[in-house]
């Protein structure tokens, strides 16, 4: 899988809390070269709940589930994430915890925007490194608001 087939599947991707950067093909590109991909197997953890981790990651191939541990009874699905989905966001923006498990369902690759290479975008194109924190922003505003909608909902 190549960085132009990760770039179509965030950009085809419909669902309400996709990553919608407004950047060009070659901007797209630009900012492809910033992301380091890495090889799942089924089963492995990407993101262990409770633990920092200063990068995001989109997945190119596969598939993804978010869950919590320790929720009565054990464990509790938060999402799957499928091919052009943002996940870990919030280690862009915060040394905080991770609140959640994501583990590959399948085999899977995703694509790791690490914190010292969003930098070093930032650096050389702060325009392309703004729309991508900007789209990362409304990711994680469109997963806080269905969180909120979902806990209204049970109440």
């Amino acid at each position: 899988m190549g960085t132009d087939d990760l770039i179509e599947a965030v950009q085809s991707l419909r669902a309400d809390d996709a990553f919608k950067a407004r950047l060009s093909l070659p901007q797209w590109r630009n900012f492809a070269t910033y992301l380091t991909p890495y090889q799942l197997r089924a089963g492995d953890l990407l993101i262990k709940q409770g633990e920092c981790d200063r990068a995001a990651y989109f997945v190119g191939q596969g598939n993804l589930q978010v869950y919590v541990s320790g929720a009565a009874p054990g464990t509790f699905r938060v999402a799957l994430m499928r091919p052009g989905a943002l996940v870990g966001e919030t280690g862009l923006f915060s040394d905080q915890p991770h609140s959640a498990n994501v583990e590959a369902m399948v085999p899977t690759i995703v694509w790791a925007l690490h914190l010292p290479r969003f930098e070093e975008l930032n650096a050389r194109a702060p325009g392309v490194a703004n729309e991508v924190m900007r789209a990362a922003g409304a990711v994680m505003v469109a997963r806080l608001r269905a969180n909120l909608q979902m806990r209204v909902a049970m109440a």
